[in-house]
């Protein structure tokens, strides 16, 4: 008996009951041999939880050690009991699906599976919300050794990632490639700071009322020495991701406070810029630079700031994020919900945090001059912000067209390419 626990222990994962990184690493090799045998192809899924670590840290760890169990309990529902799902740690788990006569299964497990996670978690009074980043590699078409499918496998899984998250990806050998610059360019980021490589360029934000530029909004850029100016989109994800977000959000804002303070000068009166605040930030302890009393120390009133939050940052809001929030308000400071109406959006948190603005996605603004459904959203969501004293910003006005329909809804204000893209301070100035 106490060798069956002690083995047990060993080779299962003592949170979810699933087999661990230990006896997964048994199996695909025996499934792999086996596979040889036969002559009938496995597939190897690599499942990382998205977001879940902010989860885990905003919500607590024992609310985050039952969200694993009850993943892992759906992710073994979407399989047959001949397949193995384990758990490798944190929050990765992985699935070998073996003796596929053809791969049509493969794909609808892997649909299965993101289906059942992006279905919210209850958990005593919290509803947590996640989604799953899948890769897929075949034995034998990507690799005939069982090493190479688990790195195959999770090259993918980083390519689901990186394309937006709750999908699956599929090996190609091109993904070896992407591995290799992806891990090149993580070591660049961590230098990039020291090394004065990163710029804020501000797009003028205009009240569509006057046409004046009443706001701005500071937006990262990296100069990259080899591969020239970078956009966030494919950085900040490694940011979170090695724990370099919260030095590079600092200096952002500070240098977006400085550039407030230089044009409210010129102008004679406060001029807001706003500053986009990663969900991570939120979590960041003793480190982190205390935004009202940086703003207070430059003489700044807490309107000159406005910080740009994601939605998904109130479905799991735990207490310090509530506080934190509520410091934002006490001090002055205005919140912005970005891109508005693309995650899972929800009333009762504009009126719980105080939100001050609402960004509607330039999904929405894009065909709203041929599409009559984007154009009746665009309707509502400025009339139900004004009802609850919010203001709206459109994002991403690029036609006279899309300016003048928002004029005519009653939209307060709008940027994008038409008015102007964004720029260094100098030219914006």
């Amino acid at each position: 008996r106490s060798e069956e626990i002690a083995w047990h222990h060993a080779n299962f994962d003592a949170l979810t009951g699933l087999p661990n990184r230990r006896l997964f690493r048994d199996r695909l090799d025996h499934e792999v041999r086996k596979a040889q045998r036969t002559g009938l192809p496995l597939a190897l899924l690599f499942i990382d939880l998205d977001r879940f670590k902010e989860a885990n840290d905003l919500l607590g760890h024992d609310i985050g050690d039952r969200v694993l169990t009850e993943a892992g309990q759906r992710i073994s529902g979407c399989v047959r009991r001949s397949d193995t799902v384990a758990r490798l740690g944190g929050d990765e788990f992985t699935a070998i699906l073996t003796e596929l006569v053809d791969l049509v299964p493969v794909e609808q497990v892997a649909q299965k599976i993101n289906d059942a996670l992006s279905a919210p978690f209850f958990v005593d009074d919290e509803m947590v919300y996640l989604s799953a980043s899948i890769g897929i590699t075949l034995y034998p078409d990507d690799a005939s050794k069982a090493e190479d499918l688990v790195r195959n496998a999770d090259q993918a899984m980083y390519v689901a990632k990186n394309g937006g998250r709750n999908q699956f990806s599929y090996f190609t050998p091109s993904m070896q490639r992407e591995a290799h610059d992806r891990l090149r360019l993580i070591g660049d980021l961590r230098n990039a700071l020291s090394r004065d490589q990163f710029k804020v360029y501000y797009q003028p934000v205009v009240d569509l009322g006057t046409g004046r530029v009443v706001k701005a909004e500071a937006l990262l850029r990296w100069q990259h020495p080899r591969l020239g100016m970078i956009e966030p989109l494919r950085f900040i994800s490694f940011a979170e991701e090695v724990g370099l977000i919260n030095e590079i959000g600092d200096w952002v804002f500070r240098e977006a406070a400085r550039c407030s303070l230089c044009w409210g000068r010129r102008l004679g009166a406060p001029f807001q810029v706003s500053v986009n605040k990663s969900p991570v930030q939120f979590l960041s302890r003793s480190t982190e630079v205390s935004w009202p009393a940086y703003l207070q120390g430059l003489g700044l009133t807490g309107s000159s700031v406005s910080v740009e939050i994601t939605e998904g940052l109130l479905l799991n809001a735990s207490p310090a994020v509530v506080n934190k929030l509520l410091q934002y308000r006490d001090a002055g400071i205005q919140v912005a919900i970005d891109d508005f109406g693309t995650g899972y959006s929800s009333m009762a948190y504009l009126k719980k945090f105080d939100i001050d603005y609402l960004k509607i996605d330039q999904s929405f603004i894009r065909d709203m001059v041929t599409n009559d459904g984007d154009r009746a959203i665009v309707r509502s969501v400025t009339a139900m912000a004004h009802e609850l004293g919010l203001q709206v910003i459109a994002e991403g006005i690029e036609t006279a067209e899309q300016k003048a329909l928002l004029i005519d809804a009653q939209c307060d204000f709008g940027q994008g390419f038409l008015f102007s893209k964004a720029v260094p301070a100098d030219e914006f100035e």
